[in-house]
């Protein structure tokens, strides 16, 4: 499998949420089965079933992220020299040409991307017209409600 790219940020929020997974979800899920088991007839057992599809959900998720990890590359951002370019991890400020308004976006990892977040994923319609730009450039971006042109404010790699 291919390495996926994967800002720090990125890297240390899902470690922390497969930290949070093991050490204190998955324990309380292995308690609630104990209980539920105490209760008797696990047929009939509601709780039972209920923690045992958590416990499902929780597995699934570690496994989920820890191959997402150990797929990623990651990337600081800060030590790279792009020039002034857009790419991978960079922030950057742009301008609707159309109404003037202003966003500031961060392009990261298809796994860490929230728009409203100001996160957007590199395989976006918007950054793929924004990867290689430079400081002042025109955008165009094609979008389902039609062409789209962002002037780009600022590039930082922060």
């Amino acid at each position: 499998m291919s390495k996926v790219p994967l800002t720090q940020r990125g890297a240390d929020k899902l470690r922390e949420e497969l930290r949070e997974l093991k050490s204190v979800a998955r324990p309380k899920v292995i308690k609630a089965i104990a209980e539920a088991r105490e209760h008797g007839d696990l047929k009939e057992n509601a709780e039972y079933h209920a923690a045992r599809e958590q416990q499902s959900f929780i597995e699934g998720r570690i496994q989920d992220i820890e191959a997402k990890l150990s797929n990623a590359e990651i990337i600081d951002v800060t030590r790279l020299d792009a020039g002034g370019k857009i790419i991978f991890g960079a922030t950057v400020e742009l301008a609707d040409e159309e109404t003037g308004d202003e966003v500031t976006y961060q392009i990261v990892g298809e796994d860490e991307a929230d728009i409203k977040a100001g996160l957007l994923s590199v395989n976006s319609p918007i950054a793929r017209a924004l990867i290689g730009k430079r400081e002042g450039d025109i955008a165009t971006v094609k979008t389902p409600g039609g062409v789209k042109e962002f002037e780009i404010l600022a590039v930082k790699y922060i």
